[in-house]
């Protein structure tokens, strides 16, 4: 029987943790993270680990919810704490800020994998991904994490396609990133400003929308949903602004361009179009 692409995708990722020997995955419950952990406990198991980290900038339904999948697929699990909102450089929120978020977090998992005597440490990228402005991608190859699944080639898409074969509840999953993402650059990051966007998004979801984002700009809380749940933003939209404006926004918005993948990198693109930048 001839081999679809996607399980000749899957065969090359189970040779190349295989060949790893132990790997230790950072694992957040998402799409991604969630198919390679498992894939890496069925080829390596107990020398397969999967760390969920947890910090102010990540809501903490997120945490929870990793850490009962994990236990619910038979993963070797641990929850760590992660402490980049300390750092200065990343609550200023410059460019980079994703940067020092990664090199906060994989240092932490490069020193629990060497106490461990576990030789790789693995992350959740796709091929999709080095599409993207992704400065964390520089810490990773600074401190040798691996990328199996870019590695192999998988898409977002087809990781969801066999996620779903396989039984993962993660495969509709919708994407997720930092609450920091939520932030555009140059504003400063606190914990009372995460807390307004978490609280904000969280009550989106209650009412059924899916993928999200919830943009801080000051006083003003920005809107990003796919445009098939723009109707339930219209049906809801007086209960949303009480909502949003309890969470402490002054003002509600909706993005008429919809939900995308790193809107506020948008204005990296016009600044290093201007002269001297």
């Amino acid at each position: 029987m001839t081999m679809t692409k996607q399980e000749k995708k899957l065969n090359h990722l189970q040779e190349i943790l295989a060949a790893y020997g132990g790997a230790l995955v950072a694992y957040s419950g998402g799409v991604d993270s969630t198919f390679l952990a498992k894939v890496a406990n069925d080829v390596l198991g107990e020398k397969a680990l999967a760390v969920t980290a947890g910090s102010e900038t990540y809501p903490q339904r997120e945490v929870d919810a990793a850490h009962a999948l994990a236990h619910k697929l038979g993963l070797r699990h641990l929850l760590i704490h992660t402490e980049e909102l300390e750092d200065e450089h990343f609550a200023a929120n410059s460019p980079d800020r994703c940067y020092i978020c990664k090199k906060e977090l994989f240092g932490k998992l490069v020193a629990i994998a060497r106490q461990s005597n576990i030789p790789y440490v693995l992350d959740g990228a796709n091929y999709d991904d080095l599409a993207d402005y992704r400065p964390g991608t520089r810490a990773g190859r600074e401190l040798g994490i691996k990328s199996p699944l870019q590695e192999a080639g998988f898409t977002k898409e087809e990781i969801r396609m066999l996620s779903q074969q396989m039984g993962l509840p993660t495969w509709d999953k919708p994407s997720l990133a930092c609450l920091s993402s939520r932030f555009p650059y140059g504003e400063r990051i606190t914990k009372e400003k995460l807390n307004m966007v978490a609280l904000a998004e969280d009550y989106l979801r209650s009412l059924g929308v899916g993928q999200l984002r919830v943009r801080h700009h000051g006083n003003l809380a920005r809107i990003e949903v796919t445009s098939d749940d723009f109707g339930k933003i219209y049906a809801s939209a007086g209960s949303i602004v009480r909502k949003i404006k309890e969470a402490g926004y002054k003002y509600v918005t909706l993005d008429l361009q919809g939900y995308r993948t790193g809107s506020l990198n948008e204005v990296l693109d016009s600044l290093a179009q201007e002269p001297g930048v």
